[in-house]
């Protein structure tokens, strides 16, 4: 009589811990990555964390744990080199929670992410103005040339920072406009200290095309510019009304006493400013003055123009 082999369904021993080995790694696999990409705490609260020069990672990894960003320094050391980021690290002052996960802070550590704040330098700030904003000491020799704008830098900014990143920004902003400089046979020189002047003058895009206007053709015409923001940058004084003897005042930037432009400018002026000293508008007018209500009035002639600093001025 034939009898047929039975086949040993049973698993054998070996297959069992094969299975169970296999089983455990995936768990313990499941459970790092989910440690790896779980912050710590989903409450955002930042705080400013620090890197030295010449820390390594292990100091690292020890203070983020002991101010608690992240869970296991461990994990995070074995991730930055695994990755190899534990060589890439950057010194800086960072913004940190623990609502972020290890590869999100390392990151920002390895792309030099630091902390920044929001510094806003309104169009016409002087470079006197920008120190006192800043608590920050700059080269006077700078003043026109620094980009009114609004900047992020880092929070443990110093001066070279702020003059570089405005620098940079004055060089971008007045670089398509160069070639138009020469065309007119102007220097940029010039053009940013009449601007400067037309910043302080007046305040809207039409009178500063008018006035820088007037301004160019007193130049060429060899007249006293006569600009009272001049005045007011020799004595400082925050007014509008400027003393008969302030006039006299012996200062190569009295442009009621010298002819032609200050020998530098007299603030920082906006990009306005500056495309409305080099695309002025051509009218009759020869003078100009701010009412008490900020309004301009135009005159062709000085007797339309003392009419009117006797109806507006007294």
């Amino acid at each position: 009589m034939n009898q047929t082999p039975q086949t040993n369904l049973k698993p054998s021993k070996k297959a069992i811990f094969f299975l169970f080995l296999f089983l455990v790694l995936f768990l313990s696999l499941f459970l790092i990555l989910k440690e790896l990409f779980s912050p710590k705490s989903l409450i955002s609260q930042r705080k400013i964390f620090s890197i030295e020069k010449g820390e390594g990672v292990f100091e690292i990894a020890k203070k983020l744990e002991n101010e608690g960003i992240i869970k296991n320094r461990f994990l995070f050391l074995s991730y930055a080199v695994l990755k190899e980021k534990h060589k890439k690290i950057l010194a800086g002052k960072y913004e940190l929670s623990a609502s972020m996960t290890i590869p999100q802070i390392l990151e920002k550590f390895t792309k030099g992410d630091t902390a920044k704040i929001k510094i806003t330098i309104p169009e016409g700030f002087t470079i006197k103005e920008i120190e006192e904003k800043l608590k920050i000491d700059l080269p006077n020799e700078l003043e026109g040339y620094l980009f009114p704008d609004t900047y992020f830098l880092p929070i443990d900014f110093k001066a070279e920072d702020v003059v570089k990143v405005m620098k940079e920004n004055f060089d971008k902003k007045i670089a398509p406009y160069l070639p138009e400089i020469e065309r007119q046979g102007k220097s940029l020189k010039e053009v940013i200290i009449l601007a400067s002047l037309v910043e302080k003058e007046v305040k809207t895009k039409e009178d500063k095309e008018v006035v820088s206007g007037i301004l160019w053709k007193r130049l060429k015409a060899k007249i006293p510019l006569q600009v009272c923001a001049t005045i007011i940058y020799i004595t400082g004084k925050k007014t509008t009304k400027i003393p008969l003897e302030d006039l006299k005042i012996d200062s190569p930037y009295n442009t009621y006493k010298y002819l032609g432009l200050p020998p530098a400018p007299i603030c920082n002026p906006g990009l306005e400013s500056i495309l409305a000293v080099i695309y002025p508008k051509d009218t009759d007018y020869w003078y100009y003055l701010t009412a008490p209500d900020g309004k301009t009035i135009f005159s062709k002639t000085f007797l339309e123009h003392k009419i009117a600093k006797e109806k507006y001025l007294k």
